[in-house]
């Protein structure tokens, strides 16, 4: 049976790649095959980043206002188009439709965070720093963008990016997974429809060759990226040596601290969310819990019965709570890393392993898996497992769960439960990971703030979207003026100069 072959889009259209490699795109529910995509080859990268170049003087001396209203109807367009969106992307990742319309919604909140650009790239300003001399800053665009993007949110992750980067006055070439690259595809036209310019965006489905050409040009001045620790480690060495500007989001290990206090019934609920949502393929995923004390007696009983009530089938079914991970290869993984757990000693409480759904026989199902008595010695604990895996250590003080957790090299995303402000204002002082939860299993921050980890979950300097986006997506150029009068006069010195 002949699939369809998705386009690459350059220039403000689909077009066909130069190369005749091609990736098929499976729909992990069913297991078939439902499209195929085009792996880019180094003549594709040239021609998107030609593209860009190309437009970029142009949407360089657009004004911040005119390119706030073309952000503002592409906004209006992706909300008309959000349960179409939220389609391609359970159909090509597997996650149910309610998960993929949230973390459309999510993705969402940046455009409208970057619809406020002309108040977002103001500079600062401060008069007579010395006697008739005044000084102000401007925020500038790097040029040419790229955008580095993992299968697990084919919408959200993109929409950290280019929406930010494009309305700081950039221009921008998309790299989406090819497992899951229809939806970049489909954003790609609606932003056409909103009036932007061609050549502003453009779409390369790909793979490694694809994105060693992005690491690697010369016209490429800034590279964002989001997917495992080795390869972000790739990502910032390559395009750091390069010369280029590197945000690269990696790995992550996210810990939940439950003090003896907490509310045993919301905890569960919550990290039953957070741990099994999305079938754990979440770089904030929950996947460790740190019971202190008594805790761990008081929730494992609610974890064992919430996990195993969940019903888990096809994304687009709607009593479907979790649904398959993305590929028979990440699946074995899973169910290989299962089984170095049981042999080193964890208790399996709950084993989700060979698992069928009927009539989806052929997806990629396993069911959620719940482990007691883990240590940090344990496989299962030092690897990122990726899927709907959720495993519980017991510590006997706040103080040995901040350490186990401060000495983890992942330092993505935290949380404790806990009704005590003084625990939680110790652990938000104390721990050393990006993003914190307070009683908040997921706490990725809102548009207006900045997403991204510490330690090995993060190469680089600055964080995504937020402030710090902008601040990453431009460049800081600071004006020291002094206007003399006719009459003025200065003897030439060769001091170095003060404006005392």
């Amino acid at each position: 049976m002949a699939h369809s072959i998705l386009p690459l889009w350059i220039d403000g259209r689909p077009q066909s790649a130069a190369s005749s490699r091609l990736a098929e795109i499976v729909n992990p529910a069913t297991g078939a095959v439902i499209r195929m995509a085009p792996l880019a080859n180094a003549a594709d990268v040239h021609a998107a980043v030609a593209a860009a170049q190309a437009a970029f003087p142009a949407w360089r001396a657009t004004t911040p206002l005119r390119r706030a209203r073309i952000m503002t109807r592409f906004r209006e367009l992706m909300e008309k188009n959000r349960d179409a969106l939220a389609r391609l992307d359970s159909e090509e990742h597997g996650k149910t439709l309610a998960d993929a319309a949230g973390s459309v919604q999510r993705g969402i909140e940046v455009i409208e965070f970057a619809c406020g650009v002309p108040h977002l790239l103001k500079g600062e300003q401060a008069e007579d720093v010395g006697r008739g001399v005044d000084c102000h800053s401007l925020l500038q665009p790097v040029g040419v963008c790229a955008g580095i993007t993992p299968f697990n949110f084919p919408a959200m992750v993109p929409l950290w990016m280019f929406p930010v980067a494009i309305a700081c006055g950039n221009t921008f070439v998309l790299k989406p997974s090819e497992k899951v690259p229809s939806c970049s595809l489909k954003m790609a036209e609606l932003f056409k429809e909103a009036g932007l310019p061609d050549g502003v965006l453009n779409v390369l489905t790909g793979d490694k060759e694809a994105v060693d050409a992005l690491l690697t040009h010369p016209d490429v001045g800034a590279i964002s990226f989001v997917g495992s620790t080795p390869v972000a480690q790739h990502v910032y060495t390559t395009a750091a040596r390069h010369g280029k500007r590197v945000q690269a989001l990696g790995g992550a290990k996210n810990h939940a601290v439950v003090m003896p206090d907490a509310d045993m019934e919301f905890t569960a609920d919550a990290l039953i969310g957070a741990a099994y949502g999305s079938a754990g393929e979440r770089c904030m995923a929950i996947s460790t819990v740190v019971a202190v004390g008594a805790a761990g007696d008081a929730l494992l009983p609610l974890l064992k019965q919430k996990a195993a009530a969940l019903k888990v089938g096809p994304g687009h079914d709607a009593a479907a709570e979790m649904g398959p991970v993305i590929s028979a290869p990440h699946r074995d993984r899973i169910v290989h890393l299962i089984g170095s757990g049981v042999a080193q000693g964890a208790k399996l409480i709950l084993d989700g392993r060979g698992l069928t759904v009927a009539g989806y026989e052929n997806g990629y199902y396993i069911g959620p898996m719940l482990f007691d008595h883990v240590t940090t010695g344990m496989t299962i604990y030092q690897e990122e497992i990726f899927g709907p895996v959720l495993i519980v250590l017991r510590v006997n003080s706040y103080e040995e769960a901040l350490r186990m957790i401060n000495a983890n090299p992942y330092g993505n995303g935290t949380a404790i439960f806990t009704r005590s402000g003084h625990w939680a204002r110790r652990f938000q002082h104390e721990i050393e990971v990006g993003m914190v939860g307070i009683n908040v299993p997921i706490p990725v921050p809102m548009a207006f703030f900045s997403f991204g980890g510490w330690k090995s979950s993060l190469f680089g300097d600055l964080h995504m979207h937020g402030m710090e986006g902008v601040y990453f997506y431009t460049r800081t150029k600071v004006v020291t003026s002094r206007w003399p009068t006719p009459t003025e006069h200065s003897a030439a010195t060769l001091a170095m100069p003060t404006l005392e």
